[in-house]
């Protein structure tokens, strides 16, 4: 992704070696907010985040192999959240898994489902993907509006999907087509 992807006050975009900083801010203020819903890995207590360097390398080299789209989100200019598409499958699959979390300060406004369009459309369009997936929590209710507003397709409700904050829970699974419709306030008009 050579291009920002911006629309309205939200930008999508790598991390870039000078966002250190702020990026590291952001995860502190936002542990406790993020910890009951980010993966984790079994059988490994209290894991230690990749450091700054390390996920910047592999985000980069996931972006170089088509393996994942890991990006940064910003309003305003300031850095935001995360969105990202993983466990690409290319051939013929050519899907994805969608992640993403705000800044608890900026939830509730809109923000995170444009920056899911954004990177989604980029996957659709630029990537060539025809699938797109989200896993949530069924108690995560903020996080479960984001792919209703988006047109996404409820699958249904898969056991023991992923290990989130030390134990393994079920998840909601909601897909959108790269062939759906793309209508609403938080797509790009159509042509």
């Amino acid at each position: 992704m050579g291009a920002v992807l911006t629309r309205g006050p939200v930008a999508v975009r790598p991390l870039q070696r000078r966002d250190r900083r702020a990026w590291l801010s952001l995860r502190a203020r936002n542990a406790d907010w993020l910890r009951p819903w980010e993966a984790t890995l079994p059988d490994v207590a209290n894991a230690a985040p990749m450091p700054f360097g390390q996920l910047l390398r592999a985000e980069r080299s996931a972006w170089r192999e088509d393996r994942g789209y890991f990006a940064v989100v910003e309003v305003n200019g300031v850095l935001a959240g995360r969105v990202s598409a993983s466990s690409v499958r290319l051939g013929s699959e050519r899907s994805a898994m969608m992640g993403y979390w705000i800044d608890r300060d900026m939830a509730g406004r809109g923000l995170t489902p444009l920056a899911v369009a954004l990177l989604a459309e980029y996957c659709f369009d630029d990537r060539r993907l025809h699938r797109l997936d989200i896993a949530i929590r069924p108690q995560n209710t903020r996080s479960l509006a984001v792919p209703r507003k988006l047109g996404f397709v409820e699958e249904g409700m898969r056991r023991d999907l992923l290990h989130v904050d030390g134990a393994w829970h079920d998840h909601m699974v909601f897909a959108k087509l790269a062939t759906d419709d793309r209508n609403g306030p938080f797509w790009a008009p159509g042509p």
